[in-house]
């Protein structure tokens, strides 16, 4: 009898080892999903001051323009160390200002045909993908970690452990707008 005690509790601790250590490695995978938008957002501050470059060479009278986008450039990377919430706020304003100077483009025909602006726009706009992939990437794994936060028996688990529930990288009410109205394209 006593050793059938023994039994179940050794069981039991390693039970509850097994779902700590699925939980830390929850949370390792919800660090390496943001440090994977952390360089792609890197990647985009990079390029957006030789975009700017470009385009004022072009659109010498757009100049709110341009400071919007800088703007927006600064306050997305002053705030490297904000929550996930304040963080994809910047982002969100950050890809909006964007959008605003690529429409310049419309604009000023020679620029559109300038082989530099082609190309940091391809470059930015193949980082804009990798952006989203990796927000699908993130928010993939912040869901796994946060339902297992939330379930029976391992909410038990990280609440003694004090493991908690990420936040979610989401679109701003502006960017969902755009997703959800976008233009239908036939042939």
């Amino acid at each position: 009898m006593v050793y059938a005690i023994i039994v179940v509790l050794v069981l039991l601790v390693f039970y509850i080892i097994s779902i700590y250590n699925k939980l830390k490695a929850t949370q390792q995978r919800v660090r390496e999903a943001w440090s994977n938008i952390d360089t792609q957002l890197k990647r985009r501050y990079d390029l957006i001051p030789n975009l700017v470059e470009t385009v004022k060479g072009y659109a010498k009278y757009e100049s709110e323009t341009f400071e919007a986008v800088v703007r927006a450039r600064s306050e997305a990377m002053n705030n490297q160390s904000a929550d996930t919430q304040t963080r994809a706020k910047d982002e969100n304003s950050l890809s909006n200002t964007l959008k605003s100077l690529f429409a310049l483009s419309e604009r000023y025909p020679d620029l559109k045909a300038n082989q530099n602006y082609m190309q940091m726009q391809s470059e930015l706009v193949d980082t804009e993908d990798k952006i989203q992939a990796a927000r699908s990437f993130y928010n993939t794994s912040v869901l796994s970690l946060n339902t297992q936060v939330d379930t029976f028996p391992s909410n038990i688990v990280a609440k003694r452990f004090g493991i908690e529930k990420a936040s979610f990288f989401e679109l701003d009410k502006g960017e969902r707008t755009v997703v959800k109205d976008a233009p239908k394209v036939s042939f």
